[in-house]
C-alpha cells in the first residue's frame, strides 16, 4: 500500500501523463531502479503466465500486454467494458487502455506492491466552468509541454481521500501552476478549512474523458537518468467525473461511452470534439467488422469441414454400395442351389428332433407322473388308526401309574393297564398282517425314482400351497400346446409332399426321353410359392421346438412340478410313517413278550446290596483296629501298614460293588421308563426314585465315615470340605448342609447340572460329578467331585502364571464348559478364578456351584479377580443373572489373565477400560465384546472366536526359566515328593 506523503514534503518526480491542464501522473526519480527491474521481471514472468477468467479483481494487480511497444506493463482493471474488453491504467505511469482479456495475465505476489507513479494537482487550481473542449485540449497539451520528461521538484501540500497530492510544481525557477493560470486554462481556487478539497465544476456537458496513445519520450536521452522503456504517456480530456483511489483500485469508475475512445494524440496536436466523435464511430464499425469477420471465418470452417466429411461418408457409401452389388450378383447366380442346400440342412435337422423325446417342453413327464400318483396312491392302513388310538390309550395308563402315590390305587391302574396291554397286542398284530400284504419298499422305489427323474430335469422345487387348480390349468394348457404343435407338424408334413410332388412332375418336363411332357407353365411356376410355404413350415416346427419357452410356460410347468413334488413327498412320508409305525411295532411285539414273560427281578440288586453292607461292615470294623492301633503304646509299623493295605482294598471293593449297583439302578431305570412305571411305588426302599431325580447321580450306599478323609480348610470356610482318594483317583467330598425343602433342589440342581455334563461327555468343559449322598446321622448332603491340587486359575497365577498362549488355550475350554450350560438353560452365576481349572496348563474346565442356592443367590456374590470385579454392571443394576452375565465375568477373567499384575482403571459402573492395555486385536476385539457389548453374544460364538481360532505363536522363554527354577524349589520339598508320588500334581 501507497504510504501517505506528509504535507511540505519536496519531491523530485519526471512528469509521465497528463490528464487535464491541472492534474498529471509522475514518477518519483529515487524509483528508476526500480521501474527498470518491474520491467525485467515482467519480461521473464508474464509470457508464461495465465490468462485472466472469471470475474476480475479491481484491486489487484495484473500483468497487461501495451498495444505500442508489445511489452508488459503492471496494470489495474478500471471496468469491464465486455466480456472480452477491459479498461485498465498502468498503474507505474498513470495512461489507460483497453485491452483484451488475452493480453491480461496473472501476476505472482512478490510483484504486487504499490505503483510507482503518483497521481498529482496543481496546488490552489482548478478547471474554469463553462471551458470549451478546445481550450481544455489546449490547457492540457500545455501543461504536457511544461512536464512530461522534465524533472521537476514538487513541493506537497495536502492529500486528497483518493490519494491524489496537491502540489507546488517548479520547473527550474519556474512555477508550473502560475504558467498554467497565465494561459488562462486554469483558475485559483478558494481553499477549505482542511486543505485538502479543491473544487473543480466543469461543464459535464463540454469535457469528455480521452484515452489517448500518445507517444512520450524515453528517459534514455538524459545524462543522468538510466535508459529504460515504459507505456507512452496519455494526454486525455477529464470532466468532472473523479476517478477515486485510482492507484489502489478499490472500485469501478463509470465512463460514458463515449469516453473510452482511442486515438492518436500528439502533445502538440489540436484535435476537435468533432474528429474524436467521428474516430470513435469508425473504431466501433471497425470492432464490429472484425467479429464479423472472425463469424464469417468460423462458419466458412466449420462448412469446409463438414462439405470434407460428406465426401469421405458419400465415397465410403459408394464402396459399400459397390460391394453389395458384387455379392447380389454372385448370390443370385448361386440362389436356388443356396436356397435348396439350406432347406435341406433345416429338414435333416428338423428330422433330428422329431427322433428326440421332446416331452418335456409340453409336460409329457408331469403327465405320466401325475397319472402315476393318481392311479396308484397308497392310502393308510385301516389298523394304523385303531393302532394309534390303542397305543394312546396305553401311554397315557402308563403315565398315571408313574405320577401314582399310593399303592392300592397303583395296583387298579396297573391291572388296567395290563388290559390296555393285552389289546395293543392284539392291534399290533393286526397292523403287522396288514401292512405284510402291501407292497410299499416296491411303492417307495418307484416314487423315488419318479422324485429322482424329474429333479433331475426340473431342479430345485420351490415351496408353495397344494392346490388342484395348478394341476388344472397345467391340463388346458397342454391340451393347447399339444393342438397348437399338432397343426404345426401338418402343415409341415403337408408343405413337403407338395415339394416331393413338385419333384416328380419336374422330371418329366426335363426328361427328354418322354414325350408327353408337361408345359414349363404347368410346372415351374409354382415352385416359388412352394418353396417359400415349406421354408415357412419347416422354420415355425422348428422354432416351436427349440425356442425357449415363455415366462408364462415356464411358471406353469415349475408349478405344475412343485404340486407333482409335493404329492410324491407326501405319499413318501406317508410311507415311511407306516415303515416306521411297522418296525416300531415288530419290536413292540418282541419285547412285550418278553417282558410278559419275565417281570422286573430285583433279587440282583438286592444281593449287590447285601455284598455293599458287609463290606461296609468289614471297612468299619477294620478303621476301628486302625484307629486302636495308632492310639495304643506299642505301636506296630508294619501292622499299621497292612491294615492300611487291607482299608484300601475293602474300600476300593465297596466302590465296586456301587459302581454295579449303578448299573443295575441304570437296568430298572429303563424298564420304569419303557415298560413298568410302577416299579417306584412298588419297591420304595431301593430308592429308585431318587437315582431317577438325580439323573443317575444320587446313590444310597455311600457313607461320609467310609472315606478316609482329610479336611481342607484352606480352600473353603463355608461349608465341609475334605479330600480322599479313591482307585487311585484324588476326590473331593463338599458338604451341604440341608432340610426337607432344600434336599430336593439339590438334588434337582445337582441332577440338571450332572445330565448336561452327562449329555456333552468328555467335550462338555465342566467339572463332572461322581456321586451325591444323604448322611443317615446328620442333615448333610455331600457331593463327589474330582480334586486338582492347585490347579483352579487362582492358584496357578500366584505360582507360576500361564503364558498368553496357555491362557487362551485354558479360556477356550472355559466357554466350552459355559456353552454346555446355557444350553441346557442353566446360568452359573459363581464363575470366578478359584472355581475355573487348568488341567495340566492347556484344558480349561469350569468348576461346580454352590446348589444350595439359587441363581439370583449365587450371583449376589460379588468376587473379584485381581481387584477386578466380576458382577456385571445389570447384575449390580438389580437385574437377574444370565447367560450375559456369566460372559461378563468370563471376559475380566480372561483379562485379568491377559494383564497379570497389572492395575485397573475403571469407568463410573466398575466397567474396566480395555484400551488402556497392549493386548492383540483379536483378544482386545473379543474382549470388547465380551465387557461392553454382550447382548447378542453367545458362549458359542465366544469359543469360535478368532483368537481362539489363531492362537499365540511366540514362545516365552523367560516363563519357561522361571517354571525351571521353580521345579528345582519344590523338588528339594519332602511334601512335593509326597504329591508327585501320589499323583495329585501334575505339570505340563
Amino acid at each position: 500500500m501507497d504510504e501517505d506523503t506528509p504535507a511540505n514534503k519536496v519531491e523530485d518526480v519526471v512528469g509521465s501523463h497528463v490528464e487535464d491542464a491541472v492534474t498529471f501522473w509522475a514518477q518519483s526519480i529515487s524509483r528508476n531502479k526500480d521501474i527498470m527491474k518491474i520491467g525485467c521481471s515482467l519480461s521473464e514472468v508474464c509470457p508464461r503466465a495465465n490468462s485472466v477468467f472469471g470475474n476480475l479483481d479491481p484491486k489487484k494487480i495484473y500483468g497487461g500486454l501495451f498495444s505500442e511497444d508489445k511489452c508488459w506493463y503492471r496494470c489495474k482493471v478500471l471496468k469491464i467494458i465486455s466480456d472480452e474488453k477491459c479498461l485498465v491504467r498502468y498503474i507505474d505511469y498513470g495512461n489507460t487502455e483497453i485491452l483484451n482479456r488475452s493480453d491480461i495475465v496473472e501476476i505472482p505476489l512478490d510483484l504486487q506492491f504499490s505503483s510507482v507513479a503518483k497521481k498529482y494537482r496543481l496546488w490552489g487550481l482548478q478547471i474554469p466552468s463553462g471551458q470549451e473542449v478546445t481550450q481544455f485540449d489546449q490547457g492540457r497539451t500545455f501543461l504536457g509541454s511544461l512536464i512530461f520528461e522534465k524533472e521537476i521538484k514538487m513541493r506537497i501540500k495536502a492529500t486528497y481521500q483518493d490519494g491524489t497530492l496537491i502540489a507546488q510544481a517548479e520547473y527550474g525557477t519556474v512555477d508550473i501552476g502560475e504558467e498554467v493560470a497565465k494561459k488562462g486554462f486554469a483558475e485559483k481556487c478558494k481553499l477549505t478549512a482542511s486543505a485538502s478539497t479543491c473544487e473543480e465544476k466543469p461543464d459535464p456537458g463540454q469535457l469528455v474523458l480521452r484515452n489517448l496513445k500518445g507517444p512520450i519520450p524515453l528517459w534514455g536521452h538524459r545524462s543522468n537518468q538510466p535508459s529504460f522503456s515504459r507505456p507512452k504517456g496519455r494526454l486525455g480530456g477529464r470532466p468532472t467525473l473523479d476517478l477515486k483511489d485510482e492507484n489502489d483500485a478499490g472500485n469501478h469508475v463509470t465512463f460514458p461511452k463515449e469516453c473510452l475512445a482511442i486515438g492518436d494524440f500528439n502533445l502538440g496536436s489540436n484535435v476537435s470534439l468533432a474528429k474524436i466523435k467521428q474516430d470513435q464511430k469508425l473504431i466501433e464499425e471497425n470492432e464490429k467488422l472484425k467479429t464479423e469477420k472472425e463469424v464469417l471465418l468460423e462458419s466458412y470452417t466449420a462448412l469446409e469441414w463438414k462439405v470434407e466429411q460428406t465426401t469421405q461418408e458419400l465415397q465410403q457409401e459408394k464402396a459399400t454400395i459397390m460391394d453389395l452389388t458384387k455379392r447380389l450378383e454372385s448370390t443370385l447366380k448361386t440362389r436356388v442351389g443356396t436356397r435348396m442346400k439350406n432347406l435341406a440342412a433345416k429338414i435333416e435337422r428338423l428330422k433330428a428332433i422329431r427322433h428326440v423325446n421332446i416331452s418335456v417342453r409340453f409336460g409329457n413327464d408331469l403327465s405320466d407322473a401325475i397319472q402315476v400318483l393318481g392311479e396308484e396312491y397308497f392310502t393308510i392302513p385301516a389298523s394304523l388308526n385303531e393302532l394309534e388310538i390303542i397305543w394312546a390309550e396305553y401311554n397315557l395308563a402308563q403315565e398315571k401309574i408313574k405320577t401314582c402315590q399310593n399303592v392300592s390305587e397303583g395296583s387298579a391302574l396297573i391291572a388296567r393297564r395290563n388290559e390296555v396291554q393285552q389289546k395293543l397286542c392284539t392291534a399290533v398284530d393286526v397292523f403287522i398282517l396288514e401292512v405284510d400284504e402291501l407292497p410299499l419298499s416296491k411303492r417307495l422305489k418307484a416314487l423315488q425314482d419318479l422324485s429322482a427323474s424329474l429333479e433331475a430335469v426340473y431342479g430345485q422345487a420351490n415351496e408353495g400351497t397344494s392346490s388342484e387348480e395348478i394341476l388344472k390349468k397345467f391340463h388346458d394348457w397342454k391340451c393347447d400346446k399339444r393342438e397348437e404343435f399338432a397343426s404345426v407338424r401338418s402343415d409341415t408334413e403337408a408343405s413337403l409332399r407338395r415339394l416331393v410332388e413338385w419333384f416328380q412332375s419336374a422330371l418329366k418336363a426335363f426328361d427328354l426321353s418322354v414325350e408327353d411332357s408337361l408345359t414349363s407353365e404347368d410346372t415351374i411356376d409354382n415352385i416359388d410359392e412352394i418353396l417359400e410355404k415349406t421354408e415357412s413350415s419347416v422354420c415355425k416346427e422348428l422354432e416351436i421346438s427349440l425356442i425357449e419357452q415363455g415366462d408364462a410356460d415356464k411358471e406353469i410347468i415349475l408349478n405344475t412340478y412343485s404340486q407333482v413334488l409335493q404329492k410324491i413327498h407326501s405319499e413318501e412320508r406317508l410311507i415311511a410313517t407306516v415303515q416306521s409305525k411297522y418296525k416300531s411295532s415288530i419290536e413292540f411285539k418282541k419285547q412285550i413278550i418278553e417282558c410278559l414273560n419275565k417281570t422286573p427281578n430285583l433279587d440282583h440288586l438286592l444281593a449287590i446290596k447285601k455284598t455293599l453292607k458287609s463290606l461296609k461292615a468289614r471297612l468299619r470294623w477294620k478303621l476301628v483296629e486302625k484307629n486302636n492301633l495308632e492310639e495304643s503304646d506299642d505301636l506296630d509299623g508294619s501292622e499299621i501298614e497292612k491294615i492300611k493295605q487291607e482299608i484300601t482294598q475293602l474300600r476300593n471293593s465297596v466302590f465296586q460293588e456301587i459302581y454295579r449297583e449303578q448299573e443295575e439302578y441304570e437296568k430298572l431305570n429303563s424298564l420304569v421308563q419303557k415298560w413298568f412305571p410302577e416299579l417306584p411305588l412298588l419297591y420304595p426302599e431301593i430308592g429308585l426314585h431318587k437315582y431317577m431325580n438325580s439323573g443317575g447321580l444320587f446313590t444310597m450306599s455311600l457313607e461320609r465315615d467310609l472315606l478316609d478323609a482329610e479336611p481342607m480348610k484352606e480352600l473353603s470356610s463355608k461349608r465341609p470340605l475334605v479330600c480322599s482318594e479313591v482307585n487311585g483317583q484324588m476326590i473331593l467330598l463338599k458338604g451341604y448342609s440341608v432340610d426337607v425343602d432344600t434336599e430336593a433342589r439339590v438334588i434337582q440342581r445337582a441332577a440338571a447340572y450332572h445330565r448336561a455334563c452327562r449329555e456333552a461327555k468328555e467335550e462338555s468343559g465342566l467339572l463332572p460329578l461322581i456321586f451325591l449322598f444323604l448322611c443317615k446321622s446328620d442333615p448333610m448332603a455331600y457331593l463327589m467331585v474330582p480334586y486338582y491340587p492347585r490347579a483352579s486359575l487362582g492358584a496357578i497365577q500366584a505360582s507360576m502364571p500361564l503364558t498368553s498362549e496357555e491362557a487362551l488355550k485354558v479360556m477356550k475350554g472355559v466357554a466350552q464348559g459355559l456353552h454346555t450350560l446355557h444350553e441346557a438353560d442353566i446360568v452359573h452365576g459363581a464363575l470366578h478364578q478359584n472355581n475355573v481349572f487348568a488341567l495340566n496348563r492347556e484344558r480349561g474346565i469350569v468348576g461346580d456351584f454352590d446348589f444350595t442356592k439359587s441363581v439370583s443367590q449365587r450371583a449376589s456374590v460379588n468376587m473379584t479377580a485381581g481387584g477386578l470385579s466380576l458382577m456385571s454392571p445389570e447384575v449390580k443394576a438389580g437385574k437377574p443373572a444370565s447367560p450375559s452375565s456369566d460372559l461378563y465375568a468370563y471376559g475380566c477373567i480372561l483379562l485379568w489373565l491377559s494383564v497379570h499384575n497389572q492395575e485397573f482403571e475403571t469407568n463410573e459402573d466398575g466397567v474396566p477400560k480395555v484400551d488402556q492395555f497392549h493386548l492383540g486385536d483379536n483378544v482386545k476385539s473379543l474382549l470388547c465384546s465380551l465387557i461392553y457389548c454382550r447382548s447378542s453374544m453367545t458362549a458359542e460364538q465366544v469359543m469360535n472366536a478368532e483368537c481362539f481360532l489363531t492362537p499365540y505363536s511366540e514362545k516365552d522363554t523367560e516363563y519357561a526359566q522361571y517354571k525351571e527354577e521353580e521345579e528345582l524349589k519344590l523338588e528339594n520339598s519332602d511334601k512335593y515328593k509326597e504329591k508327585i508320588r501320589s499323583g495329585e500334581i501334575h505339570f505340563a
